[in-house]
C-alpha cells in the first residue's frame, strides 16, 4: 500500500481537499462581492446625484444657475409672494381707488396708481434699491447706517450674486435679483397709497415729478433704517413687514401732501364712491395679496411665514367686523365702503406684528385698528382741516401707528424665536421694545412729513400742483382725453359748460374770503 493510499484511509487527504476546496469558493464569493459592492456604491450615488437633481429641477440648468448657497423653495416663495404684492397695486389698489373715487375721475384715479408702480421700479435701478438696501453703507454715523450709496442695481453679475444687503452685510439664501424684486413692490406700493389723499385735484404732471423723487428722498431712506438694518434697527425698532416703511410713510405723506395741495373743488368734498363692485374686488385682491405682503417677509418657506400669514388673516376679519360695529354705532347701519376699510385697517396694523405675535394676540390688534383709525377717520380728521380724499391718514398712518406700538407690548418670544430670537414686548416684561417702537414712529412721522410737504412746495415753483378748475369741472375727459364708461361722453359738451361756470363762480368766492 502506498503512502499516499495510507494517508487517504487515515482520513488526512480527504478533510484537505474539502477545505481547500471550501477556501477557493470564499476567495472566489469575496472577489465577486467586493466587485458587486463597488458597482452597487457607484449606482446608488449617480442615483441619489439624478434624484436630487430632479427633486430640485436643477438636471436641465447649468451648474452655474443653482449655485451652493441658492434655497430654490426660499427663492420660490419670495418671486410669488413678491407678484402677489405687485398684484395688490395693480390691480388690486387700482380698482379700490377707482371704485371709491368719483365717476369721471375714475381714469384719472387708476392712471396714477398705475404709472407710481412703473415709474419707481425705475427709479429703484438707478438708485432707490441702493440707497434704502445697498452694502455697505454710504453715510454712518459712528456705527449706526444711515443710508447706502444711490448707485444703479442692473449689472449681471450683481443681479446673479447671492443677496446681500444692509450696513452690517446679511447675506440670504436667494439670488439678489430675486431680492430687489421683493423688495421694489414694497416701494411701490408705498406711494400708490400716498395718492388716495391727492385724488381729485392733483395736477398729473405734478405727480409724475413726485413720486420718483419721493421715493428716492423718503421710501428709501426710512427703508434703510428699518428694514436693511439701519440706525432705527440698531437701536431695537422693528418692523416686521412695513407698518412704519409702508403705511406710515404712505399715510403721514398722504397727509401732508394734502396740505401742501389743498383741498378739492368745495362742490366735492365729500367721498361719493361710484362702484362698490370694483371697491370690493380691489379689496378682495388687497387681502389675499396681503399674505404675500406678510408672509414674504421672512425670504423663505419658514414657520414664521405661515405664522405672519394666519396672523394677517385673523387681524384683518377682526377689524372689519369692529368697523362695522363702530358704523351701527354712530350710522345706526353696517356700510360696505366701512366693512372694506376696517379689513384693510387691520391688514395694516398687523403688519408690523405679523410674525412677532401670537393669534389672540393678533386678534387684539384687529379690534385695536377698527376702532382708533375709524375714530380717526370721523373725529380726528375733520378737526384738522385737511382734505384726506380717502382717509389715508387714518387708515394706514394711524393704523399703521397703532400695530407697530403693540407690537412692542405683544411681541411672543415663543413666536419670535423663528425668525428673531431674543424679541419680546411690554406684556413680556421688556418695556424697552414699547419705548423705541414708539421713537420709530416718531422719526419715520417727523422725517415723512417735513420732506413731503417741502418737496411739494418745491415742485410747485415749477409746476402746478393743482389741476385747472376748468379740468376739473369736467375730470378725466380733460385731463386724459378719456373716460372710464362710455354714457359720459354723450353729457360732457353740456355738463362741462356748466361746471365750468360753476367751478370758476367757486374759487373766486373763495379767493374772496
Amino acid at each position: 500500500m502506498t503512502k499516499e493510499n495510507r494517508l487517504w484511509e487515515k482520513g488526512f487527504i480527504r478533510p484537505a481537499i474539502i477545505l481547500s476546496l471550501a477556501i477557493l469558493v470564499i476567495v472566489i464569493s469575496h472577489l465577486s462581492l467586493a466587485q458587486t459592492t463597488s458597482n452597487t456604491t457607484a449606482e446608488l450615488q449617480s442615483l441619489n446625484q439624478s434624484i436630487l437633481a430632479l427633486e430640485n429641477r436643477t438636471a436641465y440648468y447649468p451648474s452655474a444657475a443653482v449655485p451652493s448657497w441658492l434655497d430654490t423653495g426660499s427663492n420660490a416663495w419670495t418671486l410669488t409672494a413678491a407678484t402677489f404684492v405687485g398684484l395688490q397695486s395693480i390691480p388690486g389698489i387700482t380698482l379700490y381707488y377707482a371704485g371709491l373715487s368719483k365717476k369721471k375721475y375714475a381714469v384719472n384715479t387708476a392712471l396714477m396708481v398705475f404709472y407710481a408702480f412703473a415709474a419707481v421700479l425705475i427709479v429703484w435701478m438707478i438708485a432707490g434699491y441702493n440707497a434704502g438696501f445697498g452694502y455697505p453703507a454710504f453715510i454712518r454715523v459712528g456705527e449706526y447706517g444711515i443710508m447706502g450709496y444711490p448707485l444703479p442695481a442692473w449689472s449681471g453679475i450683481y443681479e446673479a450674486h447671492q443677496a446681500v444687503y444692509g450696513p452690517g452685510g446679511t447675506l440670504v439664501n436667494i439670488p439678489m435679483s430675486t431680492f430687489i424684486f421683493f423688495q421694489f413692490v414694497f416701494a411701490a406700493i408705498t406711494p400708490v397709497l400716498l395718492a388716495g389723499g391727492v385724488l381729485e385735484r392733483m395736477n398729473f404732471k405734478a405727480w409724475m415729478v413726485f413720486v420718483p423723487l419721493w421715493s428716492l428722498l423718503v421710501y428709501s431712506p426710512v427703508a434703510y433704517w428699518l428694514f436693511a438694518g439701519g440706525w432705527l434697527n440698531q437701536l431695537g425698532v422693528v418692523d416686521f413687514s412695513g407698518g412704519y416703511v409702508i403705511h406710515v410713510d404712505a399715510g403721514v405723506g398722504a397727509l401732508a401732501a394734502a396740505l401742501a395741495i389743498g383741498p378739492r373743488l368745495a362742490s366735492e368734498r365729500k367721498l361719493e364712491a361710484h362702484s362698490l363692485p370694483l371697491v370690493l374686488a380691489g379689496t378682495g385682491l388687497i387681502w389675499l395679496g396681503w399674505d404675500g405682503f406678510n408672509g414674504g417677509d421672512p425670504l423663505g418657506a419658514t414657520i414664521d411665514a405661515a405664522i405672519a400669514v394666519l396672523n394677517t388673516n385673523i387681524a384683518a376679519a377682526t377689524s372689519a367686523i369692529a368697523w362695522m360695529f363702530m358704523d351701527i354705532t354712530l350710522f345706526k347701519k353696517p356700510t360696505l365702503v366701512g366693512a372694506t376699510s376696517g379689513a384693510i385697517t387691520g391688514l395694516v396694523a398687523i403688519t408690523p406684528a405679523a410674525g412677532y405675535v401670537n393669534g389672540w394676540e393678533a386678534m387684539v390688534i384687529g379690534i385695536a385698528s377698527g376702532t382708533i383709525p375709524w375714530l380717526a377717520l370721523y373725529k380726528l380728521e375733520p378737526k384738522l382741516r385737511v382734505d384726506d380724499t380717502l382717509g389715508v391718514f387714518s387708515t394706514h398712518g394711524i393704523a399703521g401707528i397703532v400695530g407697530g406700538l403693540l407690537t412692542g407690548v405683544f411681541a411672543d418670544p415663543s413666536v419670535t424665536q423663528y425668525v428673531d430670537p431674543g424679541l419680546a414686548g411690554a406684556l413680556y416684561g421688556n418695556w424697552y421694545q414699547l419705548a423705541v417702537q414708539a421713537l420709530g414712529a416718531a422719526v419715520v412721522f417727523v422725517y415723512d412729513f417735513a420732506v413731503t410737504f417741502g418737496l411739494l412746495k418745491l415742485i410747485g415753483l415749477f409746476v402746478p400742483l393743482r389741476a385747472e378748475p376748468t379740468e376739473l369741472a369736467i375730470g378725466d375727459y380733460a385731463m386724459h382725453g378719456e373716460v372710464a364708461y362710455s354714457e359720459l361722453l354723450a353729457t360732457i359738451p353740456e355738463f362741462a359748460k356748466r361746471k365750468m361756470e360753476e367751478a370758476v363762480e367757486v374759487e373766486e368766492d373763495e379767493k374772496k374770503k
